[in-house]
């Protein structure tokens, strides 16, 4: 019976085609959330959260430039550059690439298709809040798919490169410059509103990367250790991994257990060691993100 659940738990792996098109398909749909979410949110309520959206909205605000031509004028360049200065570290894959540049150009290109759209909502506050979830979905799907839309996350790459500065100090550095520039074209409110945007963007895509299905784990040390793990293998039908250990005050060696389980199966875990066990030595601790059998994202 276990051996039977386990089976139903793999699903059949995608064939190399079909998993290159998923991935376009999700680079697609990613880009065409945030340009969407960039239309109805953003830009009429003069949120210039960072990166190159921000930026065509600082210059459609200030010279009434269109921020999709804005977008290609900065996306296209530098995707060029990322090519030329970048080379096989562009995360060393051809097929990285054109993800990225499908999601350059596809971007700006619903950022204009859409551009009569009505806003949402005419309180920046909520534009920013609901602006930084949108965008943050559509980013996050388009990462999991190991690919970017370009703009500001090649030219932090790039000058990561050349000023030694990590990935992360670079982003933060140019969507800051974009915030303060916000503060002198909106005025500091706005700005004040735009780094409440970015700051909801970046939790967004932490939750669509990790998921909301948070794994718990389980360590448990007992002197029952066989009989528990039998028990958790049967009864809770999860895997365990025994470990060595050492006492701490004895310096005997001391098996310890280990257990990964849904949230929803940890009251059935701790039910079935205190059955066992009533005295083990339990610490259970939240796993944000479990790859392998049992745990695949679906």
């Amino acid at each position: 019976m276990l051996k039977s659940k386990q089976r139903k738990r793999n699903k059949e792996p995608l064939t190399p085609l079909q998993q290159i098109v998923f991935e376009f398909a999700h680079v697609l749909v990613g880009a065409a959330l945030v340009a969407i979410t960039f239309n109805i949110f953003l830009l009429p309520n003069q949120i210039a959260s960072g990166g190159v959206a921000g930026i065509s909205t600082l210059f459609y605000n200030t010279l009434g430039f269109e921020p999709a031509y804005t977008q290609w004028a900065f996306n296209i360049p530098l995707f060029v550059a990322g090519i030329i200065l970048l080379g096989g570290s562009l995360r060393g894959s051809v097929l990285y690439g054109s993800k990225t540049l499908a999601g350059t150009l596809f971007l700006p290109f619903i950022v204009y298709l859409t551009r009569g759209m009505e806003p949402a909502t005419a309180d920046p506050l909520l534009a920013a809040i609901f602006g930084g979830v949108g965008v943050g979905l559509g980013l996050g799907i388009v990462f999991r798919s190991n690919s970017s839309t370009g703009g500001t996350d090649l030219a932090a790459q790039i000058i990561g490169k050349y000023s030694g500065l990590s990935l992360g100090a670079c982003i933060f550095i140019i969507d800051g410059l974009v915030v303060v520039s916000s503060a002198f074209v909106f005025g500091f409110e706005f700005a004040l509103y735009a780094l409440i945007g970015l700051f909801t963007t970046g939790k967004t895509i932490d939750l669509v990367q990790i998921g909301f299905g948070y794994s718990k784990m389980a360590i448990i040390i007992s002197d029952n250790q066989e009989e528990i793990k039998q028990g958790l293998l049967t009864t809770v039908d999860r895997g365990v991994t025994k470990l060595i250990g050492y006492g701490g005050y004895t310096n005997h060696e001391r098996p310890v257990l280990m257990c990964v389980v849904g949230r929803n199966e940890i009251a059935k875990l701790k039910k079935t060691i205190k059955t066992i066990d009533p005295t083990a030595f339990v610490i259970v601790t939240s796993a944000s993100e479990v790859l392998g059998e049992g745990f695949n994202k679906k």
